[in-house]
């Protein structure tokens, strides 16, 4: 089988969905509003959709993997944001390193892990 792939692009739900897309716009990510109740995030091609939807169990098994080119340069932007205080249950965890490269966790306001990585190829 052959693929053409062009992107993939997750569905995530939110707790609050303003208060989730004001947080994905302070992170970075360019909004479309697709409806009233979904929009479309996107940061240098890469894209992901925000529902209006919140099913506890999805949220809570939800884990989106995000590589970057440098997890130092993105921890730092990270902790500039000082997106703890300004949203309620928003958690970051400081970079880890492993054999395979390394990472930090951003918590987003309803719960999803955000892993933030960068390979060490």
């Amino acid at each position: 089988m052959e693929h053409k792939a062009r992107s993939i692009r997750p569905f995530i739900g939110a707790k609050d969905f303003e208060v989730s897309r004001n947080f994905y716009r302070d992170l970075g990510f360019g909004e479309t509003i697709l409806f009233h109740n979904m929009s479309v995030f996107k940061t240098q091609g890469l894209a992901f959709y925000l529902q209006d939807a919140y099913v506890k169990d999805w949220i809570d098994n939800t884990m989106v993997f995000l590589e970057v080119e440098d997890v130092e340069k993105y921890w730092n932007e990270l902790l500039a944001l000082n997106l703890p205080a300004k949203y309620e249950n928003v958690k970051l965890v400081p970079i880890k390193k492993y054999e395979w490269g390394k990472e930090c966790f951003v918590h987003d306001p309803s719960g999803i892990l955000w892993h933030i990585g960068e390979f060490f190829n």
